[in-house]
């Protein structure tokens, strides 16, 4: 773009880190820009029941813990991604994609109209138009990424029930434009905004569905309606209103959770800060000895040899963070495990790493500092009792200060996978040279 001097740019990304690379690069180099999401897949169906890519994962966990058979499952795989799209659930992409359409970087509807409906061509169409628009006002991605936009788009993650991966995304476009976010401005909003969407993976209906209602446009509307927007008005007054009789979006009179489901939760244990995602259906407080895993691989082994060994226990998932990982891994595996083993209400799980957004249950990532740089989910040991307190948003290990200062002067730092592989690679070298000596 820059090299060669185009006069505007119009990107069609259509997958959860992907979404926000583009708009990064868009504030970046400041040119007048739409983005058009490539959009989100169907459903899957097969006798009366309806699949997508969660449930592929989710099948694993009912497969180790005994509850469905190993055909049930080959037919779950067979009929969870029916056609184009990105993942159908208000997982990372739709996440994404509802909140640069709510910043004002997409064509209205652009988040909730699938891949595979012929209305995505027409956007494809009408981009063109509205980009002659955007040159003639010299209108340009800083001019619409603003703090306020990026605070609706935080409302219409919360409204939505949308991914933790919102958190870092988001900071990381606000940096892209000059612009500063917070964990804590997070936590303003959604003790503001009440959890409204019943959609995957909490819920119960997908993104298609919420395109049948009136899509994103309509959510928009509705939320400036009650009192949750600021200056959006202009885009969203020729909206149709949503469905009469809908039963995707709750009213704010009647919501899933009155407050946002995303939480920052500090503690000996996240000093820096951590992300929660509790929607409300798997409790506010968790307390149980700790049950430590170096890495997900390990973990996914055991619950696979012993699902019942997870009960009530707080899995540790570390090494995982962007320089343990590294690259910051989403753990939607393990969570997916968790949950088709039917304990979704009886472990919760803490790790330095992500999560997908497909992921629930009693989840909190995003630990800091990570267990690569001494963080104190380093420190942990099987049995410490951990404490997690939404209310108070708090979470905390039943460990002195002086208890964990003298773990810390005994650790070092684990290798991480890629120096493993790096160190593995280069002994079979050796090995391998001293043979042909």
């Amino acid at each position: 773009m820059a090299a060669q001097w185009y006069d505007a740019n119009i990107s069609i990304p259509g997958c959860d880190k992907n979404m926000p690379g583009t708009i990064m690069a868009m504030g970046r180099l400041n040119r007048p820009s739409i983005m058009i999401y490539g959009g989100t897949i169907k459903p899957g169906h097969h006798e009366g029941n309806t699949y997508d890519i969660v449930s592929a994962f989710q099948c694993y966990g009912e497969y180790v813990s005994g509850s469905i058979t190993d055909e049930y499952r080959r037919t779950v795989l067979r009929n969870s991604c029916p056609g184009a799209g990105a993942c159908g659930g208000m997982y990372t992409a739709n996440t994404m994609a509802s909140a640069i359409e709510t910043m004002g970087m997409t064509l209205p509807y652009s988040s909730s109209t699938p891949a595979e409906d012929p209305l995505k061509l027409d956007e494809c169409r009408l981009a063109g138009k509205y980009m002659l628009n955007l040159l003639k006002m010299d209108l340009k991605p800083r001019d619409i990424i603003t703090e306020r936009s990026l605070q609706n788009a935080m409302v219409v993650v919360m409204a939505l029930g949308g991914s933790t991966n919102a958190v870092l995304h988001l900071i990381a476009i606000a940096r892209s434009v000059g612009l500063q976010l917070t964990l804590d401005e997070f936590q303003k909003v959604s003790d503001r905004v009440p959890f409204l969407a019943d959609l995957k993976p909490s819920g119960k209906y997908v993104m298609e569905d919420l395109h049948k209602i009136g899509g994103t446009p309509a959510v928009i509307r509705y939320l400036l309606e009650e009192g949750h927007g600021k200056t959006l008005e202009e885009n969203v007054k020729l909206v149709p209103s949503l469905a009469e009789g809908q039963q995707v979006i709750r009213s704010v009179g009647n919501p899933i959770k009155s407050t946002g489901h995303i939480q920052i939760l500090y503690g000996n244990l996240a000093p820096e800060g951590s992300v929660a995602k509790i929607t409300g259906k798997e409790g506010l407080y968790f307390s149980g000895p700790a049950l430590v895993f170096e890495g997900e691989e390990s973990m996914i082994a055991a619950i696979s040899e012993n699902p019942s060994n997870f009960k009530g226990k707080v899995v540790i998932i570390r090494g995982e963070g962007p320089k343990g990982g590294p690259g910051m891994p989403e753990m939607l595996t393990p969570t997916s495990a968790i949950m088709g083993a039917g304990l979704g209400k009886e472990c919760a799980l803490l790790t330095d790493g992500r999560f997908s957004g497909g992921s629930h249950g009693f989840v909190v990532g995003h630990i800091c500092p990570e267990a690569q740089d001494g963080g104190p989910i380093g420190l942990i040991e099987n049995d410490d009792i951990i404490t997690i307190d939404i209310e108070k948003r708090r979470m905390d290990v039943k460990l002195t200060d002086e208890q964990l200062a003298e773990r810390r002067r005994k650790w070092s730092p684990h290798l991480t996978k890629l120096q493993q592989e790096f160190c593995i690679s280069t002994l079979k070298t050796c090995k391998l040279h001293q043979e042909d000596v």
